[in-house]
Parts: C-alpha cells; sequence; structure tokens
C-alpha cells in the first residue's frame, strides 16, 4: 500500500513582495529628514509659540519611521495589500513604467520652469501635459482647464493666502 499525499486546497501560498522594501527605505529616508530638518529649523517668529514649529515635523518623522518598521516586519510575513472588488485592475501585470517616466519628467519640468516662464504658464502645461500621458485626446479642452486651475490657484494663494506665486514673464500682466 503506498500513500499519496494530495496537496490541501486550503494551503495559501505565501509570497514575499521584496518591492515593498523600497517603501520602506524611503518611508525611513523621509521621516529621518523630515526629523533633521525640523531640529535645524529656526524659531523665527513663532518664538512666543509654547509649542513652536518644531514638533509638528519631528512627529510626522517619527511616525514615518516607526510604519517603515511595522512594513519592513511585515513584509516576510507575506503580508499583501488585499485588492479591491471594485477595482479592475491586475496585480501580476508589470507597471506602466513609461507613463511614470513621462510624468516624472513633466514634475522636473515644472519644476525647471516655474521661475523663469511663471506659475499660470507652467501650472496650465503640467496639467494639459498630465491630462494628455494619462489618456486625453482633448487638448485645446486640457490647456482651458489647465490655465482656468492655474489662474484660480495663483489668485487663490495671492489673494486668499497672502503667498505670492512666481508670476515670471506675466509680470505686471497677473
Amino acid at each position: 500500500m503506498t500513500m499519496t499525499e494530495e496537496p490541501k486546497e486550503n494551503a495559501v501560498a505565501k509570497t514575499v513582495d521584496k518591492a515593498q522594501y523600497l517603501v520602506c527605505v524611503v518611508l525611513v529616508l523621509v521621516g529621518a529628514f523630515l526629523i533633521y530638518d525640523a531640529i535645524t529649523l529656526e524659531a523665527g517668529f513663532a518664538k512666543v509659540d509654547p509649542v513652536g514649529p518644531k514638533q509638528f515635523p519631528i512627529a510626522i518623522g517619527v511616525i514615518l519611521i516607526v510604519l517603515a518598521v511595522i512594513l519592513a516586519l511585515a513584509i516576510p510575513r507575506g503580508s499583501v495589500g488585499e485588492a479591491d472588488a471594485g477595482e479592475d485592475v491586475d496585480p501580476t501585470i508589470p507597471g506602466d513604467w513609461r507613463t511614470v517616466g513621462l510624468l516624472v519628467a513633466l514634475f522636473v519640468g515644472l519644476i525647471l520652469l516655474v521661475n523663469p516662464l511663471g506659475w499660470v504658464i507652467t501650472g496650465a502645461l503640467f496639467f494639459a501635459g498630465a491630462a494628455t500621458i494619462l489618456g486625453s485626446r482633448h487638448y485645446i479642452r486640457n490647456i482651458a482647464i489647465g490655465t482656468l486651475l492655474a489662474l484660480a490657484s495663483f489668485y487663490g494663494f495671492y489673494s486668499g493666502l497672502g503667498i505670492p506665486l512666481p508670476a515670471g514673464i506675466l509680470d505686471g500682466i497677473l
């Protein structure tokens, strides 16, 4: 009589997603940067504030580091995020790195051009570019909506919050 083992139907295969360790590293780096930056922060106008401007970034930095440690402990145990039932996404398909690369290039362009061109122009181009990269083919509408959003945020920051955004080549017109 020979005994054969049948595979267990209820056995769950543990998979370790090692890419999640990159998230842990980023969380620790951002948390450490927040703590360092808060410690070296000068009080300035907030000297009379009993809490001061240092406590909030320090607390956020500590929370990020604690979350990174918790995630690092959960990863080898096979802890994987549960897929949303309503999502039509297959988590086994690799990411669209072309789209990610184009969006990163768009962000870099925004950073480089916001001072010389100003927020309104770069904001409009940024919105139109992001909408196009993400699949919208209504180019004129993208630019129009981007221009409206950029103007609204420009005046919202300037008039509403008192924070001037760079006007760039439109200085004197806006």
